[in-house]
């Protein structure tokens, strides 16, 4: 996105832009590197927390049992790598799931598990997903801006219909600042050409307070049952917990 574009951006309401992670062809190494660079960015941008923190209040939901957590749109598996680091902490048991749409996502999330993990990927439509065991809690990490509102919509109702104890979206607040922040970054280091691009677009696409109590209140989720939370930096995250 050049400098007109960044200054010409529209913030008042999401974006429609498509991202080139989903619409344009690549080969596997090329598209591996983009997602090993986003995790780094991922790192850097301490992306994990919200989950984690909002993890330490589900656990407290199912004392004593193993948790079945889905990782919705997993990408690299960055975030169930995180949450297997956290559990081992605390001696919690977990089954670690993620899916994705991308063939290629599962395959790159793989080589990256770290030995004695036994994290599962899984390629496929999540709306279609049938595991045999139903997931107790559902994730998504920078997932839910690459949905358009009506698939935001029907993603709610599937989290709040499908997980037992709860959910938890983990994504961007769409902000002027933010954007020309990540420009600025993104200047200076030899990020990803999707990573460069990408970012900014995804920021349009992002949400504000606004955009989730609209989409909770259509999906049919309670404003007294769902929280909305922003988090540092420039995080807007919303989770809600189904059950206790």
């Amino acid at each position: 996105m050049s400098g007109r574009a960044m200054a010409d951006a529209d913030f008042s309401r999401r974006s429609t832009m498509p991202e080139l992670m989903d619409t344009e062809e690549t080969g596997y190494e090329d598209f591996r590197q983009c997602l090993r660079h986003l995790a780094l960015v991922n790192r850097l941008t301490l992306a994990h927390r919200p989950t984690l923190d909002w993890m330490e209040r589900a656990i407290a939901r199912a004392p004593g049992r193993p948790l079945n957590i889905l990782d919705a749109g997993s990408g690299y598996g960055d975030m169930l790598r995180a949450i297997h680091r956290w559990a081992a902490r605390r001696g919690v048991e977990v089954r670690l799931t993620g899916i994705d749409l991308n063939r290629w996502s599962a395959d790159a999330a793989r080589e990256a598990i770290p030995a004695g993990a036994g994290i599962d990927y899984v390629t496929g439509d999540l709306f279609a997903y049938q595991p045999s065991q139903p997931p107790d809690i559902i994730l998504s990490s920078l997932f839910a801006h690459h949905l358009d509102d009506a698939a935001l919509v029907r993603f709610l109702r599937w989290m709040d219909a499908t997980a037992r104890i709860g959910w938890f979206v983990n994504d961007l607040r769409r902000s002027r600042a933010a954007h020309a922040l990540f420009g600025i970054g993104t200047a200076l280091a030899p990020w990803h050409r999707f990573i460069r691009q990408d970012g900014l677009t995804s920021i349009t696409r992002a949400f504000v307070e606004e955009d989730w109590k609209r989409l909770l209140q259509q999906a049919g989720i309670a404003d007294a049952r769902a929280e909305i939370c922003r988090r540092f930096p420039y995080r807007l995250c919303v989770g809600a917990f189904t059950s206790g």
